[in-house]
């Protein structure tokens, strides 16, 4: 049995400091541009021990018809023998905005499944925010509606790997970095950024430069939480730390670059038969991927009003009619809304249960 709990559009006396709103209003989309790549990490134990995974990736997209980026994160393992993971998929302007944000956090313990989802969405001139929690008691709703007036200088978890980012490229922090971001319960709360420097880091065998930087959340409730990542030159992720935290996130391997090595060099692998359903890091990106495309088909329908208004109309007139030949029905019924075809032009079927592999290909 699920409640539901309304937080007015009230944001409390905090400010972002003033180097923070002036970082942001420096970026330009050739900044961000710098960004769009891939990080891959394993999550690791203070013994060595392999935990899990995670991933960041920025892409290029459209919102609503204006240019944005998107990105998705995610981290999966089992911890203290206990499974969890979390997701988020988000569409951020080109000055770092939240334009859509969804994230999701599960903690599976041996008789019950802890989950939480927040979405956040900009309509008009405010940002909605509903999250859902799931736990033994039951679900609980809440919806927080702040005004965007109230949200300048504010980092949303999506934009923060964005400005972690653009920092490390830049490789320089500036002094009294501290923006407004939302803690653990959506409540509008402070975030700092400060430089740890530079660190000679192994990684695989390479021991490399890599520049740090300290991220610390602060919370209503007078606690904070406190992450240190560190970076190569180019901006990829080397390692990443929550403190306080028994696990910790690492690039395992420098890319490998195959420019003027002999094709003959180049190892061949045998080709091994695919069981995605019991590889834990496929597994985990059919999941992701399925939260991707969800976000992405539920932002589209929101967009769209008109589509459930024409599959109601359908499907009472389908009711009604109880037509022998479904397909034949369907046919005509939507012939109206069809543009003009070429003549000969092949018709696509697609599967009406894809598998893994095609949820991964088809992209947004």
């Amino acid at each position: 049995m699920g409640d539901s709990e309304t937080t007015p559009s009230e944001a409390e006396e905090q400010k972002a400091s003033v180097n923070a709103i002036e970082f942001i209003k420096n970026i330009s989309p050739r900044d961000v541009d710098k960004c769009v790549f891939a990080d891959s990490l394993v999550t690791v134990s203070d013994s060595g021990r392999e935990l899990g995974d995670f991933s960041v990736s920025v892409s290029r997209a459209r919102y609503n018809e204006e240019l944005c980026f998107l990105l998705h994160a995610s981290s999966h393992g089992v911890i203290d023998e206990v499974p969890c993971g979390t997701s988020i998929v988000a569409y951020i302007s080109e000055r770092l905005e939240i334009l859509e944000e969804n994230q999701h956090e599960y903690v599976k313990l041996e008789h019950q499944m802890l989950d939480r989802k927040v979405h956040m969405v900009r309509q008009d001139d405010q940002l909605v925010v509903n999250r859902m929690i799931s736990e033994k008691e039951g679900v609980k709703t809440q919806t927080h509606t702040f005004p965007l007036s109230s949200l300048i200088g504010v980092v949303s978890e999506a934009s923060n790997f964005l400005i972690l980012r653009i920092l490390s490229l830049q490789k320089i922090v500036p002094e009294n970095m501290t923006f407004l971001s939302f803690d653990a319960d959506s409540v509008i709360s402070k975030s700092t950024y400060r430089a740890l420097g530079w660190k000679k880091q192994k990684i695989g065998e390479e021991l490399d430069n890599t520049f740090g930087i300290e991220r610390t959340v602060f919370s209503a409730k007078d606690t904070f939480s406190t992450w240190h990542c560190f970076f190569l030159p180019d901006g990829h992720l080397v390692s990443r730390v929550q403190l306080g935290s028994p696990a910790k996130m690492k690039l395992q391997h420098l890319p490998l670059l195959l420019d003027g090595v002999d094709k003959d060099q180049i190892p061949v692998f045998e080709k091994k038969p695919l069981i995605w359903e019991e590889d834990m890091e496929l597994y985990s990106k059919f999941l992701d991927r399925k939260e991707e495309l969800k976000a992405d088909y539920t932002s589209h329908i929101r967009q769209h009003p008109e589509l459930k208004a024409l599959m109601a109309d359908f499907l009472q007139l389908l009711l009604l009619r109880k037509p022998s030949d479904v397909f034949s029905f369907a046919r005509d019924f939507f012939a109206p809304f069809a543009s003009p075809s070429p003549p000969g032009s092949p018709c696509i079927k697609e599967s009406p249960n894809p598998t893994f592999p095609e949820m991964l290909d088809n992209k947004p």
